[in-house]
Protein backbone atom coordinates (compact mmCIF):
# COMPACT_ATOMS: atom_id res chain seq x y z
CA UNK A 1 0.00 0.00 0.00
CA UNK A 2 1.13 3.27 -0.62
CA UNK A 3 -0.39 6.43 1.51
CA UNK A 4 -0.13 9.39 -1.15
CA UNK A 5 -0.23 12.91 0.40
CA UNK A 6 -1.04 12.69 4.43
CA UNK A 7 1.15 14.43 7.50
CA UNK A 8 3.18 13.03 10.05
CA UNK A 9 2.08 13.58 13.33
CA UNK A 10 1.40 16.96 11.62
CA UNK A 11 4.49 17.51 9.64
CA UNK A 12 4.66 18.21 6.19
CA UNK A 13 2.87 16.21 3.10
CA UNK A 14 4.51 12.79 2.53
CA UNK A 15 3.73 9.25 0.89
CA UNK A 16 3.82 6.77 2.96
CA UNK A 17 4.77 3.46 1.91
CA UNK A 18 3.82 0.20 3.63
CA UNK A 19 5.25 -3.56 2.84
CA UNK A 20 4.16 -6.38 4.88
CA UNK A 21 2.00 -4.57 7.26
CA UNK A 22 5.64 -2.61 8.63
CA UNK A 23 6.39 0.74 6.99
CA UNK A 24 9.15 1.05 4.25
CA UNK A 25 9.67 4.48 3.18
CA UNK A 26 8.34 7.66 3.88
CA UNK A 27 9.14 10.06 1.62
CA UNK A 28 8.41 13.89 0.85
CA UNK A 29 4.90 13.91 -1.24
CA UNK A 30 5.26 13.85 -5.16
CA UNK A 31 2.31 14.93 -6.92
CA UNK A 32 3.60 14.22 -10.14
CA UNK A 33 4.33 10.15 -8.93
CA UNK A 34 2.71 7.66 -10.85
CA UNK A 35 -0.35 6.22 -9.65
CA UNK A 36 0.23 2.34 -7.58
CA UNK A 37 -2.42 -0.45 -7.94
CA UNK A 38 -2.68 -0.28 -4.10
CA UNK A 39 -2.96 3.33 -3.30
CA UNK A 40 -4.74 5.51 -0.80
CA UNK A 41 -5.63 8.89 -0.92
CA UNK A 42 -4.41 10.33 2.33
CA UNK A 43 -6.28 14.01 1.17
CA UNK A 44 -3.62 15.60 3.48
CA UNK A 45 -5.12 14.16 6.45
CA UNK A 46 -2.66 13.84 9.58
CA UNK A 47 -1.17 10.33 10.13
CA UNK A 48 -0.82 8.86 13.39
CA UNK A 49 0.02 5.44 14.79
CA UNK A 50 -3.44 3.44 16.11
CA UNK A 51 -4.41 3.93 20.01
CA UNK A 52 -3.02 1.54 22.12
CA UNK A 53 -5.97 1.25 25.09
CA UNK A 54 -4.12 -0.73 28.03
CA UNK A 55 -6.41 -0.57 30.08
CA UNK A 56 -9.92 -1.67 29.45
CA UNK A 57 -12.75 -3.82 31.41
CA UNK A 58 -14.00 -4.99 27.78
CA UNK A 59 -15.97 -8.30 29.50
CA UNK A 60 -18.30 -5.89 31.75
CA UNK A 61 -19.33 -3.54 28.86
CA UNK A 62 -22.58 -2.09 28.43
CA UNK A 63 -22.26 -0.11 24.98
CA UNK A 64 -24.81 -0.31 22.79
CA UNK A 65 -27.46 -0.87 25.33
CA UNK A 66 -30.32 1.06 27.04
CA UNK A 67 -28.56 3.39 29.72
CA UNK A 68 -29.06 2.21 32.95
CA UNK A 69 -29.03 4.26 36.43
CA UNK A 70 -25.94 3.66 38.51
CA UNK A 71 -26.87 0.80 41.18
CA UNK A 72 -23.07 0.65 42.75
CA UNK A 73 -21.58 1.63 46.45
CA UNK A 74 -18.65 2.59 47.36
CA UNK A 75 -15.21 0.99 47.23
CA UNK A 76 -14.01 -1.54 45.04
CA UNK A 77 -15.33 -5.02 47.20
CA UNK A 78 -19.19 -3.42 46.99
CA UNK A 79 -18.60 -2.48 43.20
CA UNK A 80 -17.48 -5.61 42.81
CA UNK A 81 -20.29 -7.40 44.00
CA UNK A 82 -23.09 -4.84 42.72
CA UNK A 83 -21.22 -5.73 39.15
CA UNK A 84 -21.50 -9.69 40.10
CA UNK A 85 -25.29 -9.39 41.10
CA UNK A 86 -26.56 -7.65 37.61
CA UNK A 87 -23.87 -8.61 34.53
CA UNK A 88 -25.50 -11.60 33.90
CA UNK A 89 -29.25 -9.59 33.21
CA UNK A 90 -27.76 -8.08 30.39
CA UNK A 91 -30.29 -7.58 27.11
CA UNK A 92 -27.67 -9.30 24.89
CA UNK A 93 -25.02 -12.30 26.01
CA UNK A 94 -21.30 -11.31 26.74
CA UNK A 95 -20.01 -12.19 23.92
CA UNK A 96 -22.00 -10.34 21.62
CA UNK A 97 -21.29 -7.29 23.96
CA UNK A 98 -17.65 -8.10 24.06
CA UNK A 99 -17.26 -8.11 20.69
CA UNK A 100 -19.19 -5.19 19.59
CA UNK A 101 -17.14 -2.65 22.23
CA UNK A 102 -13.98 -4.19 20.56
CA UNK A 103 -15.80 -3.64 17.09
CA UNK A 104 -16.24 -0.03 18.24
CA UNK A 105 -12.93 0.61 19.51
CA UNK A 106 -11.14 -0.65 16.20
CA UNK A 107 -13.57 1.59 14.34
CA UNK A 108 -12.42 5.09 16.35
CA UNK A 109 -8.90 4.46 15.61
CA UNK A 110 -7.62 1.61 18.80
CA UNK A 111 -5.89 -1.78 17.07
CA UNK A 112 -3.80 -2.74 19.83
CA UNK A 113 -5.82 -3.46 22.85
CA UNK A 114 -5.13 -4.80 26.73
CA UNK A 115 -8.45 -5.99 28.61
CA UNK A 116 -8.72 -7.00 31.89
CA UNK A 117 -11.50 -10.23 32.03
CA UNK A 118 -12.99 -11.22 35.64
CA UNK A 119 -12.02 -14.57 36.75
CA UNK A 120 -13.55 -15.61 40.14
CA UNK A 121 -15.24 -18.88 42.08
CA UNK A 122 -18.63 -16.84 40.50
CA UNK A 123 -18.31 -16.76 37.39
CA UNK A 124 -15.30 -19.18 36.90
CA UNK A 125 -13.98 -18.76 32.98
CA UNK A 126 -17.11 -17.37 31.11
CA UNK A 127 -16.54 -13.72 31.20
CA UNK A 128 -12.26 -14.63 30.21
CA UNK A 129 -13.93 -17.13 27.78
CA UNK A 130 -15.57 -13.77 26.25
CA UNK A 131 -13.10 -11.95 25.99
CA UNK A 132 -11.09 -14.93 24.24
CA UNK A 133 -13.91 -15.13 21.62
CA UNK A 134 -13.71 -11.16 20.53
CA UNK A 135 -10.10 -11.20 19.89
CA UNK A 136 -10.95 -14.65 17.38
CA UNK A 137 -13.72 -12.32 15.94
CA UNK A 138 -11.65 -8.89 15.11
CA UNK A 139 -8.23 -11.23 14.85
CA UNK A 140 -7.27 -9.26 11.95
CA UNK A 141 -8.28 -5.80 13.46
CA UNK A 142 -6.98 -5.51 16.35
CA UNK A 143 -4.10 -7.28 18.67
CA UNK A 144 -5.36 -8.01 22.07
CA UNK A 145 -3.71 -9.18 25.28
CA UNK A 146 -6.17 -10.50 27.74
CA UNK A 147 -5.40 -10.45 31.51
CA UNK A 148 -6.63 -12.77 34.05
CA UNK A 149 -8.15 -10.25 36.92
CA UNK A 150 -9.26 -11.41 39.88
CA UNK A 151 -11.08 -8.42 40.69
CA UNK A 152 -12.47 -10.06 43.69
CA UNK A 153 -9.05 -10.79 45.20
CA UNK A 154 -7.45 -14.10 46.21
CA UNK A 155 -7.77 -14.36 49.59
CA UNK A 156 -11.54 -13.66 50.34
CA UNK A 157 -13.33 -16.53 48.44
CA UNK A 158 -11.80 -20.14 48.89
CA UNK A 159 -10.62 -21.43 44.87
CA UNK A 160 -9.79 -17.80 43.52
CA UNK A 161 -6.29 -18.70 43.19
CA UNK A 162 -7.31 -21.96 41.66
CA UNK A 163 -9.43 -20.31 38.62
CA UNK A 164 -6.59 -17.83 38.05
CA UNK A 165 -4.26 -20.43 36.97
CA UNK A 166 -6.84 -22.11 35.29
CA UNK A 167 -7.70 -18.71 33.24
CA UNK A 168 -3.42 -19.20 32.31
CA UNK A 169 -4.10 -22.76 31.31
CA UNK A 170 -6.82 -21.25 28.95
CA UNK A 171 -5.49 -19.11 26.91
CA UNK A 172 -4.84 -15.47 29.42
CA UNK A 173 -1.42 -13.55 28.46
CA UNK A 174 -1.03 -12.02 31.56
CA UNK A 175 -1.25 -12.46 35.49
CA UNK A 176 -3.46 -9.92 36.95
CA UNK A 177 -3.50 -8.59 41.20
CA UNK A 178 -5.52 -6.16 42.98
CA UNK A 179 -4.98 -3.96 46.00
CA UNK A 180 -2.59 -6.84 47.82
CA UNK A 181 -2.98 -4.67 51.12
CA UNK A 182 -6.46 -3.12 50.90
CA UNK A 183 -8.20 -5.97 49.59
CA UNK A 184 -7.17 -9.10 50.35
CA UNK A 185 -5.32 -7.45 53.72
CA UNK A 186 -2.22 -10.28 53.36
CA UNK A 187 0.15 -8.73 50.76
CA UNK A 188 2.96 -11.67 50.71
CA UNK A 189 0.62 -14.42 50.25
CA UNK A 190 -1.26 -11.94 47.36
CA UNK A 191 1.81 -11.06 45.75
CA UNK A 192 3.25 -14.84 46.18
CA UNK A 193 0.24 -16.14 44.24
CA UNK A 194 0.38 -13.37 41.47
CA UNK A 195 4.07 -13.59 40.91
CA UNK A 196 4.52 -17.32 41.92
CA UNK A 197 1.66 -17.87 38.64
CA UNK A 198 3.90 -15.60 36.33
CA UNK A 199 7.19 -17.44 37.01
CA UNK A 200 5.91 -20.67 36.56
CA UNK A 201 3.72 -19.59 32.81
CA UNK A 202 5.99 -17.30 31.94
CA UNK A 203 3.45 -14.87 31.91
CA UNK A 204 3.96 -10.87 32.59
CA UNK A 205 2.13 -9.34 35.18
CA UNK A 206 -0.51 -6.14 35.68
CA UNK A 207 -1.84 -5.05 39.01
CA UNK A 208 -4.50 -2.73 40.30
CA UNK A 209 -3.31 -0.25 42.20
CA UNK A 210 -6.57 1.79 44.25
CA UNK A 211 -4.63 2.01 47.46
CA UNK A 212 -4.19 5.35 49.25
CA UNK A 213 -1.40 7.48 50.39
CA UNK A 214 1.68 5.67 52.24
CA UNK A 215 -0.52 2.18 51.82
CA UNK A 216 -0.34 2.21 47.71
CA UNK A 217 3.57 3.16 48.24
CA UNK A 218 4.13 0.21 50.72
CA UNK A 219 2.47 -1.86 47.76
CA UNK A 220 4.43 -0.45 44.76
CA UNK A 221 7.78 -1.46 46.94
CA UNK A 222 6.56 -4.94 47.19
CA UNK A 223 6.03 -5.26 43.60
CA UNK A 224 9.12 -3.56 42.51
CA UNK A 225 11.35 -6.15 44.97
CA UNK A 226 9.79 -8.90 43.62
CA UNK A 227 10.29 -7.63 40.17
CA UNK A 228 13.96 -7.25 40.81
CA UNK A 229 14.53 -10.63 42.68
CA UNK A 230 12.68 -12.43 39.54
CA UNK A 231 14.73 -10.83 36.90
CA UNK A 232 10.95 -9.18 35.79
CA UNK A 233 12.25 -6.20 34.51
CA UNK A 234 10.20 -5.29 31.59
CA UNK A 235 7.42 -7.56 32.33
CA UNK A 236 5.39 -5.70 35.12
CA UNK A 237 2.80 -2.92 35.02
CA UNK A 238 1.16 -1.06 37.79
CA UNK A 239 -2.48 0.19 37.06
CA UNK A 240 -4.07 3.15 38.31
CA UNK A 241 -1.87 3.89 41.68
CA UNK A 242 -3.65 7.04 42.55
CA UNK A 243 -2.29 7.01 45.77
CA UNK A 244 1.55 7.17 44.43
CA UNK A 245 1.71 10.61 43.73
CA UNK A 246 0.40 12.42 46.61
CA UNK A 247 3.26 12.49 48.96
CA UNK A 248 6.31 14.68 49.18
CA UNK A 249 8.28 15.95 46.15
CA UNK A 250 11.26 13.51 47.06
CA UNK A 251 9.10 10.28 47.34
CA UNK A 252 8.10 10.99 43.86
CA UNK A 253 11.31 11.70 42.69
CA UNK A 254 12.48 8.44 44.30
CA UNK A 255 9.50 6.06 43.26
CA UNK A 256 10.18 7.57 39.71
CA UNK A 257 13.30 6.98 39.87
CA UNK A 258 12.43 3.01 41.06
CA UNK A 259 10.00 2.50 38.58
CA UNK A 260 12.80 3.26 36.01
CA UNK A 261 15.39 1.27 37.41
CA UNK A 262 13.09 -1.75 37.82
CA UNK A 263 11.63 -0.58 33.81
CA UNK A 264 8.28 -1.48 36.17
CA UNK A 265 5.44 0.14 33.62
CA UNK A 266 2.35 2.42 34.18
CA UNK A 267 -1.05 2.63 33.16
CA UNK A 268 -3.43 5.69 33.77
CA UNK A 269 -7.17 6.44 32.89
CA UNK A 270 -6.67 10.07 33.11
CA UNK A 271 -8.82 10.20 36.29
CA UNK A 272 -10.63 13.30 37.48
CA UNK A 273 -10.23 14.66 40.98
CA UNK A 274 -6.65 15.44 41.07
CA UNK A 275 -5.82 12.09 41.17
CA UNK A 276 -3.40 12.43 37.67
CA UNK A 277 0.36 11.10 37.61
CA UNK A 278 3.85 12.95 37.06
CA UNK A 279 3.92 12.30 33.15
CA UNK A 280 6.30 14.54 32.27
CA UNK A 281 8.83 13.21 34.88
CA UNK A 282 7.94 9.84 34.64
CA UNK A 283 8.18 9.73 30.47
CA UNK A 284 11.78 11.83 31.31
CA UNK A 285 13.22 9.05 33.18
CA UNK A 286 12.45 6.64 30.97
CA UNK A 287 9.13 4.96 32.35
CA UNK A 288 6.84 3.12 29.85
CA UNK A 289 3.66 4.90 30.33
CA UNK A 290 0.08 3.81 28.84
CA UNK A 291 -3.92 5.05 28.87
CA UNK A 292 -6.95 3.00 28.86
CA UNK A 293 -10.50 3.68 29.01
CA UNK A 294 -11.06 1.57 32.21
CA UNK A 295 -14.76 0.65 32.01
CA UNK A 296 -17.17 1.00 29.37
CA UNK A 297 -20.66 2.36 30.16
CA UNK A 298 -20.83 -0.86 32.49
CA UNK A 299 -21.70 -1.19 35.81
CA UNK A 300 -19.34 0.37 37.15
CA UNK A 301 -19.48 3.47 36.03
CA UNK A 302 -21.71 5.36 33.28
CA UNK A 303 -18.51 6.76 31.66
CA UNK A 304 -16.83 4.93 27.82
CA UNK A 305 -17.81 5.41 24.37
CA UNK A 306 -14.58 3.18 23.07
CA UNK A 307 -13.06 6.22 21.68
CA UNK A 308 -9.14 6.83 22.89
CA UNK A 309 -9.64 10.44 21.00
CA UNK A 310 -11.60 11.61 23.84
CA UNK A 311 -10.03 9.67 26.38
CA UNK A 312 -6.75 11.69 24.88
CA UNK A 313 -8.32 14.33 25.23
CA UNK A 314 -9.49 13.63 29.21
CA UNK A 315 -5.78 12.80 30.02
CA UNK A 316 -4.22 16.64 28.25
CA UNK A 317 -7.42 18.10 30.36
CA UNK A 318 -7.13 16.58 33.77
CA UNK A 319 -3.37 16.98 33.47
CA UNK A 320 -3.63 20.89 32.81
CA UNK A 321 -1.88 20.89 29.80
CA UNK A 322 -2.34 23.88 27.57
CA UNK A 323 0.91 24.09 25.17
CA UNK A 324 0.53 21.38 22.11
CA UNK A 325 3.76 19.81 22.79
CA UNK A 326 2.39 18.78 25.93
CA UNK A 327 -0.93 17.73 24.30
CA UNK A 328 0.61 16.28 21.42
CA UNK A 329 2.83 14.13 24.13
CA UNK A 330 -0.92 13.15 25.36
CA UNK A 331 -1.10 11.53 21.82
CA UNK A 332 2.31 9.92 21.89
CA UNK A 333 1.38 8.02 25.32
CA UNK A 334 -1.63 7.09 24.08
CA UNK A 335 -0.30 5.51 20.45
CA UNK A 336 3.20 4.27 21.20
CA UNK A 337 3.08 4.42 24.61
CA UNK A 338 1.02 2.26 25.01
CA UNK A 339 2.49 0.20 22.36
CA UNK A 340 5.49 0.11 24.22
CA UNK A 341 3.40 -1.36 27.80
CA UNK A 342 2.20 -4.20 25.27
CA UNK A 343 5.89 -4.72 24.10
CA UNK A 344 9.10 -3.46 25.91
CA UNK A 345 10.58 -4.00 22.18
CA UNK A 346 8.55 -0.93 21.17
CA UNK A 347 10.25 2.39 20.96
CA UNK A 348 8.34 4.61 24.07
CA UNK A 349 8.07 8.49 23.99
CA UNK A 350 12.03 9.04 25.24
CA UNK A 351 11.13 13.06 25.81
CA UNK A 352 7.79 15.18 25.58
CA UNK A 353 8.52 16.05 22.13
CA UNK A 354 9.71 12.29 20.91
CA UNK A 355 6.93 11.39 18.32
CA UNK A 356 7.89 7.38 17.39
CA UNK A 357 5.58 5.06 15.69
CA UNK A 358 5.98 6.19 12.07
CA UNK A 359 9.56 5.33 11.50
CA UNK A 360 10.47 3.00 8.93
CA UNK A 361 10.24 -0.49 10.29
CA UNK A 362 7.10 0.46 12.88
CA UNK A 363 3.99 -1.70 12.61
CA UNK A 364 1.72 -0.14 9.98
CA UNK A 365 -1.09 0.45 12.49
CA UNK A 366 -1.68 3.76 11.87
CA UNK A 367 -5.26 6.48 11.88
CA UNK A 368 -5.37 8.85 8.98
CA UNK A 369 -7.53 12.12 10.26
CA UNK A 370 -8.26 15.61 9.70
CA UNK A 371 -6.66 18.27 11.27
CA UNK A 372 -4.87 21.45 10.93
CA UNK A 373 -2.30 19.92 13.48
CA UNK A 374 -2.42 16.89 16.10
CA UNK A 375 -3.20 19.47 19.06
CA UNK A 376 -6.74 20.41 16.98
CA UNK A 377 -7.61 16.93 16.58
CA UNK A 378 -7.58 16.16 19.84
CA UNK A 379 -9.47 19.41 20.43
CA UNK A 380 -12.45 18.61 17.73
CA UNK A 381 -12.10 14.75 17.65
CA UNK A 382 -13.25 14.03 13.95
CA UNK A 383 -14.90 10.98 12.73
CA UNK A 384 -13.60 11.63 8.95
CA UNK A 385 -10.65 8.52 10.32
CA UNK A 386 -9.20 5.93 8.31
CA UNK A 387 -7.74 2.67 10.37
CA UNK A 388 -5.22 0.47 9.28
CA UNK A 389 -4.04 -2.45 11.07
CA UNK A 390 -1.12 -4.53 9.45
CA UNK A 391 -0.86 -2.68 6.35
CA UNK A 392 -4.71 -3.25 5.80
CA UNK A 393 -7.55 -0.85 5.52
CA UNK A 394 -9.94 -2.14 8.52
CA UNK A 395 -12.25 0.73 8.97
CA UNK A 396 -13.51 3.80 7.60
CA UNK A 397 -15.53 6.49 9.21
CA UNK A 398 -15.88 5.02 12.71
CA UNK A 399 -17.12 1.93 10.87
CA UNK A 400 -15.82 -1.60 10.23
CA UNK A 401 -15.00 -2.47 7.11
Amino acid sequence: MLIRGCRPWGAALSDVQVSDGVITEVTAHDPAAPAQEDELDGRGRLILPTFADVHVHLDSTRLGLPFRPHTGGSGVWEMMLNDRAHWREAEVGIVERVAHTLGAMVARGTTRVRSFAQVDVDCGLERLEAVLAARETHRRRAEVQVIAFPQAGLLREEGSAQVLEDALRAGADVVGGIDPCALDRDPVRHLDIVFGLAERYQRPVDIHLHEPGELGRFSASLVLERTRALGMQGNVLLSHGYGLWDGTESQTRALVEDLAEADVATATVAPGGGRGIPLVQLTEAGVRVGLGEDGQRDYWSPYGNADMLDRTWQLAFTSGFRADVLVEHCVAVATAGGAAVMDRARPRPASVDDRPGLEVGADAHLTLLPGDTVTSAVMDRPQDRTVIHAGRVVAEGLELV
